[in-house]
C-alpha cells in the first residue's frame, strides 16, 4: 500500500505535494444504516447484523459489493477502508475473497485498511488471513484479546505482517490511548485516531494527533455536532475542527491513510461526505 508520493510527483490524492502527501479513502462503515433504509433505531450493531446479511449471501455479494464501490467511485475516492461488516472473516470464503478483489480491480479502488472491531485470538488469526489475501497491511479498530493475551496478539500481528491501529473511543485522553499502545509491539500495536470521538469525549482533537506522534497508523476524520453524543456531521458543522486536525497531520509529517468518516443513522451520508471531501482536499493542499 503506497501511502507516500506517487512517481508523477502527485499525492494519492491527485494534489500538489506542496501539501500533505496521503491517501483519502471512504469508510465504508459510512453506510452503517444503508440496509435499514437509514432507519436504525437499535444502535450501531443493529446496522452491523443488517449489514453482513445483506452481503453475507454469495449469490447476491458480487451485486452488493459492486453497488457499494461504484458509489464510492463515484464520490472521487480511490480508496477505501474496508468495515468488517462489508466482509467478514467468519462468514468470507475464497469466492468472496475472489469476487472482492475482481471488483476492486474494476473499479480501481485500493483497500487502505479493514475498519472494524476484533474479538477473541482465533477472530484476529482470520482478519488477518483476510488482509494479507487483500494485500492490506492495517487493522483500524481494535482486539478485545489484546488486554490478556497481548503476547499472542503481538505473534499473530507479527506473523503476519499487520499492524494494529487502536481506535479511541470510550478514552478520554491520548494517554490512555498511548498506555494500551505500550512498547508498540515492535511496532505492530499503534493507533487508528478517530476524532470524532475525541470530540465526543470533549478533547481538542488536533492536539490528540500531535500527542499520538509517532503512533498514528491511520486517522478517520469525523465531525460530531456535539460534546458528549456522537452524532456525526459534514465538516464544519460540528465541534471538531478538521482543518487543525489536518494541519496538525501536516506538522507531523503525517503519510498515512486518511479517512473520511460520517455515519448518520437516518439519513443517506452521500451529499456530507462529498463535501466533506471538497473541504478536506482544500485543507490538504
Amino acid at each position: 500500500m503506497n501511502t507516500g508520493l506517487s512517481t508523477t510527483g502527485l499525492s494519492t490524492t491527485g494534489l500538489s505535494t506542496t501539501g500533505l502527501s496521503t491517501t483519502v479513502s471512504f469508510v465504508t462503515a459510512n453506510y452503517v444504516a444503508r440496509e435499514l433504509g437509514y432507519s436504525m433505531t437499535e444502535g450501531w450493531m443493529q446496522g452491523d447484523a443488517a449489514t453482513q446479511n445483506a452481503f453475507k449471501p454469495l449469490a447476491t455479494f458480487g451485486q452488493k459489493f459492486g453497488e457499494m464501490l461504484m458509489d464510492i467511485k463515484a464520490l472521487g475516492f480511490n480508496a477505501l477502508d474496508l468495515w468488517t461488516a462489508h466482509l467478514n472473516s467468519s462468514w468470507a470464503t475464497k469466492e468472496h475473497v475472489a469476487i472482492a478483489k475482481d471488483l476492486l480491480a474494476k473499479h480501481d479502488l485500493k483497500v487502505t485498511s479493514f475498519a472494524g472491531g476484533v474479538g477473541s485470538v482465533e477472530n484476529l488469526k482470520a482478519t488477518c488471513k483476510l488482509a494479507n489475501e487483500l494485500g492490506v497491511s492495517i487493522l483500524a479498530g481494535g482486539v478485545s484479546a489484546l488486554a490478556n493475551e497481548r503476547s499472542e496478539v503481538i505473534a499473530i500481528l507479527k506473523e503476519h505482517h499487520v499492524k494494529l491501529g487502536l481506535e479511541n473511543h470510550p478514552e478520554k485522553t491520548p494517554a490512555e490511548v498511548l498506555a494500551q499502545i505500550g512498547d508498540g509491539g515492535d511496532g505492530h500495536i499503534g493507533t487508528a485516531c478517530d476524532t470524532g470521538w475525541w470530540g465526543t469525549q470533549g478533547y481538542d482533537a488536533a492536539k490528540a494527533i500531535r500527542e499520538l506522534e509517532g503512533h498514528l497508523f491511520a486517522v478517520h476524520l469525523k465531525d460530531v455536532k456535539a460534546v458528549g453524543g456522537h452524532d456525526t456531521c459534514r465538516y464544519g458543522e460540528g465541534v471538531v475542527n478538521i482543518e487543525a486536525c489536518v494541519q496538525a497531520l501536516k506538522d507531523i509529517g503525517y503519510t498515512g491513510p486518511l479517512g473520511v468518516e460520517h455515519e448518520p443513522e437516518h439519513y443517506d451520508p452521500t451529499g456530507d461526505v462529498r463535501v466533506s471531501k471538497s473541504l478536506l482536499e482544500g485543507w490538504l493542499v
